[in-house]
């Protein structure tokens, strides 16, 4: 009897006890070996062979053809259940069955259909020793129908928007194989811009200009039929406007934050994840509470699709999609589940039992949810089979007990849950058979010396015989422990020598008999090579030869073999054999190579070799240099927690040697494509042992670097996923500053994914009042960089730390950083505000500063309000009031005002600032400031001009600056006397007359330059100087230094002069906002230099004088025609 067991060693002891085998009662599987002459007089069971698939899906153009195979002593008969009916073959003329075969053949090509014959088959193969059964068999016509007609309107749409073509294939059987293609059956390119989704759908992450066309086509190919399917095609037009804003992700498929997702264990498991965006977002995959399976775990789809071959229960967990572009990412959660139909735990095993013999079959399978055991006899459930009292069931388990011959059956043990089932036939033969010896008599074994020898001997017999074995002709019973039995029977000796050689046999004996064979063993010398092939130089043309003396076992035939390179001798007459010697003439460059001599004989095999250089004078070629070659054959070894080796092969340095090698990673799960510098090493290394970070799955390239630049980049290693560990780092810029009164802000920088180390990164938050009585108080958060702190006293000092934690720990004890709550206004006005007026145009203001306490913020300085108000209409008309505004920074307790209007009445109040804002105003001061000198007169006329005389009207000055007490007029003459002899000559009259006329003329021409709004000169020197109090009058005749360019001067009317007391010196004002700061906005200094912040609008004046500075006014001009 043959046992299929795996072999298992089994020591004789020490002593003179023969060496016995003793196969003991077998439970696990066993079977009559398949030796023809045994099989002729062996009854033997049913045994399915051969059957169809469970669920079988048929062409309905083809004949069905229904397998079912059987072997069994004396052969089986069949028959079908139909439905769980009696199917009778012999009524259906179209139905045949295979003769000596259960296998049914359906002829509907002839006539019938398919459909006619669809249903649930089973076959039993029976004997007088018992019946088996085969699955159920489901017959499915495979079906490829049409699809629906429908009206597909075009689609148009913007540039940049996305899109989802629809599909929707006919249900057919078994399910289509879905692709794209237009009208010329090209498939339509495909990348991680644009996809087919797993359900046939082509989705458009975001569309282009280019994407227009009028034939997207969906096909659907019935394999099973080989048939297509066509959908009608649809139009799209992308209109090449401006494309869209640019958007952050959002999933097109699947919908929501969470899926859920439910396979079978084997199958495969398909997560898919498909975003829209601009620009094309790109997918990342991680499992949540663990790693992706190494080498079950593949990409598809760009990367779209995650694929895990042989999905077992350990797969089941929470997977994320992370779709990122650059404004943002989000993250989809599918949850997994593993179901499993059952599964092989200890599949039931033939049992060969003699009468009266005990023996078991059991049946254990696994799945999810748990299947349910059940147990047939003959195909029948074993609750109403014929009773058999040498058997007992125990749940998956049948115990048998004292069997005799009518025990013998086919047990059938049918495991279910409700995504499946198994069924395994398994049989009781109760046979009564004396030993028999399989293996030939007188055996020759020959075995070299010093290797093992192994001595078969199969067996059969029922109940199972045991086994001894004896040396030589005596049959003295082998007694030393040198030797090794095993269950088969074979003997083994570890150690052959010399001695060992003789004649062994084989005794097989049961309580019906005994049978015994004898087999011989020889013991030869090993081969060995005595003078190996030498290593060998030489130059072209010459020639060499080789040795290769061997010396074997003179029983055995020797033959020698040279090869090169691993290879055959090239067939050339160049290369002769004789006997221990290999000759090469006339050797080329081609020769060089590797020599390996082979001498075999029939029980081993040895060989040697030596390498051939060939040398010659042929010229080199100029080297070619350049960067080097990349790396390559990268491979990771010594993996730890925090360090890897990483080793690689250099690629050609191009004649330049190779002066280091950098090294770079890059992050797969947290910076996806973004390679960084890990580390650089000489270029005579070829391995680096790397510093790594918890929970980071590493990839790694090499670059080489000789004198002419850095080579292209190595292939990736592969992945390396490193253990989560705590933080090493907390979060940076923490800060503590209120938005409200009553609150404090917490703020930080959060660790990136690379410094997280580890999953479920989160923040403690801790704040504690300083200077208070209060415990740390502290808050877990995550996902978040700022945590506000209700409740809080205005304006108090916190101390503030914030901690990173994740799953595994905590990270070292932050530094503790000093923030403070919300600010508020400030209660109080500065106080004791007092005025000192500088000159007309600049004033000196003076307060007390505000407590400290009161402020009830950071103080940012002092603001001054100020306006021009009319005497005695302070209140009543603030509203209407322009304001300016001047501040001063820092805890000041005076600034100056410049650029105040002379001759005003102006009104002021300070105020304290924080970074809340404005405290209360200080009660309004008033001031006058002095006169100043007025501006020119805002325009000036001729009237009634005669050759004599002329009369002049001016307007009163835009900008009195003080009370006016009087104008003073100015002229000059151009002739200083006339022939009066001339006067009386008519020439002389005719030419004044034409001299009038010009007067009138330019007269006229200086009526029109004034209303164009020009500028007098008087206007433009003043603008020059932003202090109107800076223009002197002249101190010897009290007349205005702009009109006075001549030395002759007369008044026209008689008039008071200036007093020389209300002369205005230069030095009575020097202030101009040129002087204090820069435009409206700057500010005083310490020493009372202007840095405040001057701000109100302010009135544009009316245009005065006239646009030229250089026009001369009417009276000269008059005068300079007389």
């Amino acid at each position: 009897m043959q046992l299929k067991i795996m072999p298992k060693k089994k020591r004789l002891p020490a002593g003179r006890v023969a060496l016995i085998l003793f196969l003991c009662q077998m439970i696990s599987a066993l079977e009559v070996p398949l030796d023809p002459k045994l099989l002729e007089d062996l009854v033997q069971p049913p045994t399915i062979t051969q059957q169809s698939p469970k669920d079988y899906i048929i062409d309905p153009r083809e004949n069905i053809v229904i397998q079912c195979e059987a072997k069994g002593k004396p052969p089986p008969s069949f028959s079908w259940t139909r439905n769980g009916t009696h199917f009778d073959i012999d009524k259906d003329p179209l139905v045949t069955m295979k003769p000596g075969s259960g296998t049914l053949t359906i002829n509907i090509m002839s006539e019938g259909k398919a459909e006619t014959y669809e249903g649930v088959y089973q076959c039993t193969a029976r004997n007088e020793r018992g019946a088996a059964i085969s699955n159920n068999i489901v017959v499915r016509p495979s079906r490829s129908p049409l699809w629906t007609k429908e009206k597909l309107e075009p689609i148009t749409l913007r540039n940049g928007q996305s899109l989802v073509l629809p599909c929707r294939p006919p249900l057919g059987l078994p399910p289509p194989i879905i692709f794209w293609m237009d009208n010329s059956f090209q498939r339509l390119p495909q990348s991680e811009r644009v996809s087919q989704g797993l359900n046939g759908d082509l989705y458009f992450s975001n569309v282009l200009p280019e994407d227009t066309r009028e034939d997207y086509i969906c096909y659907a190919r019935f394999n099973h039929t080989q048939t297509i399917q066509q959908k009608q095609p649809i139009s799209v037009k992308v209109i090449s406007a401006k494309p869209n804003r640019e958007r952050p992700p959002t999933f097109l498929t699947p919908e929501g934050n969470t899926s859920n997702k439910e396979e079978l264990r084997g199958n495969v498991l398909s997560l898919e994840c498909i975003a829209e965006g601009l620009p094309t977002p790109v997918i990342y995959w991680i499992k949540e509470d663990g790693t992706l399976p190494t080498n079950r775990t593949f990409y598809r789809n760009f990367k779209k699709t995650l694929q895990i071959i042989q999905v077992s229960e350990a797969d089941s967990g929470n997977y994320q999609c992370i779709a990122k572009n650059a404004l943002g990412a989000i993250h989809h959660t599918i949850s997994v589940t593993v179901k499993a139909a059952p599964y092989w735990i200890l599949a039931p095993q033939n049992l060969v039992l003699s009468p009266g013999e005990d023996g078991s079959l059991i049946c254990r399978a696994n799945g999810n949810p748990k299947p349910r055991i059940s147990w047939l006899s003959n195909g029948v459930p074993i609750e109403i089979a014929p009773d058999d009292p040498s058997r007992k069931i125990d749940g998956d388990t049948i115990i048998f007990s004292n069997v005799q011959e009518r025990s013998s059956a086919v047990y059938q043990c049918n495991a279910s849950n409700e995504y499946g089932y198994l069924l395994a036939n398994a049989f009781v033969n109760v046979l009564a058979e004396p030993p028999r010896i399989l293996t030939s008599a007188n055996t020759l074994y020959q075995v070299i010396a010093n290797r093992p020898a192994l001595l078969d001997c199969a067996f059969f017999g029922s109940p199972l015989p045991t086994i001894e074995w004896f040396k030589g002709a005596k049959g003295s019973a082998l007694r030393d422990d040198i030797y090794v039995l095993h269950e088969n029977g074979t003997l083994e000796i570890p150690v052959a020598q010399k001695d060992s050689t003789g004649t062994y046999t084989c005794v097989a004996r049961n309580k019906l008999g005994m049978a015994k064979n004898e087999v011989h063993l020889e013991i030869k010398d090993p081969t060995r090579i005595i003078k190996q092939p030498e290593y060998a130089v030489v130059q072209r043309g010459s020639t060499v030869s080789f040795e290769c003396k061997v010396k074997h076992d003179h029983t055995l035939t020797l033959t020698i073999t040279w090869l090169k390179d691993n290879g055959e001798l090239p067939s050339d007459g160049r290369f002769t054999v004789d006997k221990d010697h290999l000759e090469v003439a006339d050797v080329r460059d081609s020769d060089g190579g590797a020599y390996t001599c082979v001498a075999n004989t029939t029980l081993d095999m040895v060989s040697a070799s030596a390498v051939l250089s060939v040398v010659a004078p042929t010229p080199t070629p100029a080297p070619i240099y350049d960067v080097p070659n990349p790396p390559f054959d990268l491979e990771l070894t010594d993996q730890l927690d925090k360090s890897v080796q990483l080793s690689w092969t250099p690629g050609d340095d191009n004649n330049s040697p190779i002066t280091k090698f950098i090294i770079e990673y890059e992050d797969a799960m947290h910076e996806a494509g973004l390679w960084r510098h890990q580390t650089e090493v000489s270029g005579m290394q070829t391995t680096a042992q790397l510093k790594l970070s918890p929970y980071v799955n590493y990839s790694f390239r090499v670059m080489a670097v000789n004198s002419l630049g850095r080579s292209l980049p190595s292939e990736p290693s592969e992945q390396y996923l490193t253990k989560a560990a705590e933080p090493d780092t907390n979060p940076t810029a923490v800060e503590g500053l209120g938005s409200e009164p009553d609150n404090l802000v917490i703020t930080w920088k959060p660790l990136n994914g690379f410094e997280s180390n580890g999953p479920g990164l989160q923040y403690k938050v801790s704040w504690l009042q300083k200077d208070g009585d209060d415990e740390w108080a502290s808050v877990v958060v995550a996902n978040v960089s700022k945590y506000i702190v209700s409740g809080t006293p205005t304006f108090v000092p916190y101390l503030i730390k914030v901690q990173a934690l994740n799953d595994v720990g905590f990270a070292p004890e932050p530094a503790v950083v000093m923030g403070h709550s919300g600010e508020d206004l400030p209660m109080v006005a500065p106080g004791n505000v007092r005025v000192n007026v500088v000159n007309s145009t600049l004033a000196e203001v003076h307060w007390d500063p505000v407590p400290l306490k009161s402020i009830r913020g950071h103080l940012q300085g002092y603001r001054i309000y100020y306006w021009k108000a009319q005497e005695g209409s302070l209140k009543r008309n603030r509203r209407h009031i322009e304001k300016k505004i001047l501040t001063f920074q820092g805890n000041k307790t005076h600034g100056m005002l410049p650029g105040l209007e002379p001759f005003s009445h102006y009104a002021l109040n300070v105020r304290v600032v924080n970074g809340k804002g404005e405290g209360p105003a200080s009660p309004d001061r008033v001031f006058n400031t002095p006169e100043g000198v007025p501006s020119a007169p805002s325009s000036l006329k001729i009237i009634n001009p005669t050759l004599d005389s002329l009369t002049l009207e001016w307007d009163p000055p835009s900008r009195p600056n003080g009370i006016l007490t009087e104008y003073t007029l100015k002229y000059q003459p151009t002739m200083a006397s006339r022939q009066v002899d001339i006067a009386t000559q008519g020439w002389f009259i005719g030419l004044m007359c034409a001299v009038a006329l010009l007067i009138l003329i330019l007269l006229i021409v200086c009526f029109i330059r004034r209303n164009k709004g020009g500028k007098y000169p008087v206007k433009e020197k003043e603008d020059a100087h932003a202090d109107p109090e800076i223009q002197p009058m002249k101190e010897d005749d009290g007349t205005f230094g702009e009109y006075s360019d001549a030395e002759d001067h007369k008044p026209l009317k008689k008039g008071s002069r200036t007093p020389s007391d209300r002369t205005v010196k230069k030095e009575d004002s020097d202030d101009s906002l040129v002087d204090y700061g820069e435009g409206v906005n700057g500010q005083f200094n310490e020493d009372g230099s202007f840095i405040g912040q001057y701000s109100g609008k302010k009135e544009k004046e009316p245009a005065e004088g006239n646009e030229s500075s250089e026009a001369p006014s009417p009276v000269n001009a008059m005068n300079s025609f007389v």
